[in-house]
């Protein structure tokens, strides 16, 4: 019996090593492993984010509006207002890139004044694709329902 037990603990040890190995988990956030290549998809895998999203998050209301698919892209925007105040903005996209997608975005301050450098924007290449989640490299987008869209981040 005792065999058996040892059996079992390698083998599930064994299972949890190699799911670790191929993505590293972070909250509700993934990463690509080193050198993999972003899977295949297309901007209607993800179209279901298109829409005028509002919320609570970082101790104050949110709002973000989404387009849909046009051109190779869905863009959208999103600001953070807390005490009445627009804390920051930010501006960008989900580009079809080859057979893949990509997030991009650039952060503003209230002013509109921008956060990177002039050429510089913040990416997330594709990871995976659920029924009701997307998941760039340290970014996941979760639909709730209709009237609800969750986003986890690690930046």
């Amino acid at each position: 019996m005792n065999q058996y037990f040892k059996l079992l603990f390698y083998t599930i040890f064994i299972g949890i090593s190699l799911n670790a190995y191929s993505q590293q988990y972070t909250s509700n956030t993934l990463q690509l492993i080193e050198n993999a290549t972003s899977p295949n998809a297309t901007l209607e895998d993800v179209s279901w984010i298109q829409g005028h999203w509002k919320g609570e998050a970082f101790g104050g209301i949110t709002e973000e509006i989404w387009s849909p698919p046009l051109g190779d892209s869905m863009m959208f925007v999103f600001k953070l207002v807390v005490d009445n105040k627009v804390v920051f903005y930010e501006a960008g996209g989900i580009r079809q890139v080859d057979k893949t997608l990509f997030l991009q975005f650039k952060h503003f301050h209230g002013d509109f004044k921008g956060w990177e450098e002039k050429d510089e924007t913040v990416d997330f290449k594709l990871v995976k694709i659920e029924d009701n989640k997307v998941y760039f490299e340290g970014f996941t987008f979760e639909k709730i329902s209709d009237n609800e869209i969750n986003g986890s981040s690690l930046k």
